[in-house]
């Protein structure tokens, strides 16, 4: 079974304004009573949130690094077989891939062969549009550009000029979003800030009166006897363990869907107002959050940070992710002054401001007979020499990195996030 509608909002440049549009269109459709399943390309874990917050079920990630072709068709089908529409958010710029357009939007779009509505920001521009609009629809003839949506329009005269760059290219133009700064997204701390209201109300008002959202809902998948139709079950097997999973609204909060569903029981809890049992599991998962922002809660729950270190010293199995990682080591130092962690892991982490250092990008590496891949963005780093790895890290292209890999005992911890635990 497919979803009746599906496509991919992409743009010609990041902060085009897709993920407001993005955002604003799942929360619009939702409300007009449609089953709207969310998907994002590529390994963000903070615009899923947003996906979530209005569609009412988790966002799923696409990604052809740390996934198969195979694998992105059969989780799109798996996950979107009961919606009526699926909407997929691009990442960065249409083409925009970790070597030229690889692991671009443009691929997903074309592995799927679903449609690509495209989020233009047309601020000071007239039919200079036209141009850059058919260099996008001719680069590649196996992405379908189905229509544009334009942000940042000034004027009802400003559309209509617009509207005739798509009259004269032959492409349709689903509407426009006007010029509004409460739609400009604030800085955000390694992204949206996710606990902020949002303006989704105004937002799905703007787009109901200016975007043709009907129109979009005619946008079909592609005919029967595509990958629809072979991919009834998700392509990886369910794992017969049962996981305890730190989990609340930010410092626990950076968690792949999939690898939450490949377990046969998850349960969960708060390591800043909760102390676990680990009766009857077989792995303590740690994934990546805030941890930075909420140290004095983590510090005030000893009986927690006590009760995991006990588990890991007792030869309990614990993956721990970025934040997860910094919970488990020695202390976390910031601008205010030192914070006791968990200490399993004998390292102390730094978030002071003149600390700070972005780590971004894909990883890859091998241990024990079985390839890891996943994504680093952190700017918090470890304090004084780097931490002796246990394995080579990778980038995307091949090239080494120095992110370290630590093993102790039972515990496997990175700054990565893995796709696939």
């Amino acid at each position: 079974m497919a979803p009746k509608t599906t496509f991919l909002i992409a743009a010609p440049t990041s902060g085009s304004g897709k993920t407001t549009i993005a955002r604003g269109l799942m929360a619009l459709l939702t409300q007009k009573g449609y089953k709207v399943q969310p998907f994002k390309c590529g390994p963000d874990y903070i615009d899923t949130k947003f996906h979530e917050s209005v569609c009412g079920r988790p966002s799923i990630n696409l990604d052809t690094f740390m996934a198969s072709k195979e694998h992105v068709q059969g989780s799109f089908a798996h996950y979107g077989a009961d919606a009526d529409i699926c909407i997929v958010e691009g990442m960065m710029g249409l083409f925009d891939g970790y070597d030229r357009d690889k692991g671009s939007s443009a691929e997903i779009a074309a592995i799927l062969g679903i449609p690509v509505v495209l989020v233009v920001d047309a601020k000071s521009a007239a039919y200079s549009m036209a141009p850059l609009l058919q260099g996008f629809i001719n680069f590649r003839k196996d992405v379908r550009i189905a229509g544009v949506i334009f942000n940042k329009v000034g004027s009802e005269k400003h559309f209509q000029m617009l509207q005739q760059v798509c009259d004269d290219l032959g492409i349709e133009c689903f509407g426009y979003l006007p010029k509004q700064t409460v739609f400009e997204q604030s800085s955000r701390y390694l992204g949206l800030d996710f606990s902020e209201k949002s303006e989704d109300g105004k937002l799905m008002t703007m787009l109901e009166q200016y975007v043709g959202w009907e129109r979009l809902t005619e946008l079909n998948v592609p005919t029967p006897g595509t990958f629809y139709s072979q991919c009834g079950n998700i392509l990886f097997p369910v794992w017969e363990q049962s996981v305890l999973c730190a989990c609340n609204a930010e410092s626990f909060s950076f968690v792949y869907q999939e690898n939450i569903d490949r377990f046969s029981s998850v349960r969960y809890f708060d390591p800043e107002t909760e102390v676990p049992s680990f009766e009857g599991i077989d792995l303590l998962y740690l994934p990546g959050g805030y941890p930075e922002k909420h140290l004095e809660a983590l510090v005030k729950n000893e009986a927690c940070r006590k009760t995991v270190k006990e588990y890991a010293e007792h030869g309990g199995r614990i993956v721990a992710e970025c934040g997860g990682m910094m919970y488990l080591c020695e202390k976390i130092v910031t601008d205010d002054g030192e914070f006791p962690m968990c200490g399993v892991l004998p390292y102390a982490i730094t978030a002071r401001k003149a600390d700070r250092k972005l780590s971004l990008g894909y990883r890859r590496f091998e241990l024990d007979g079985k390839e890891y891949r996943g994504h680093e963005f952190h700017y918090t780093q470890f304090m004084g020499e780097v931490p002796q790895s246990i394995v080579q890290v990778y980038d995307a292209k091949g090239n080494p990195v120095p992110t370290p890999v630590l093993k102790q005992g039972n515990v496997l911890a990175s700054y990565t996030h893995l796709y696939q635990i």
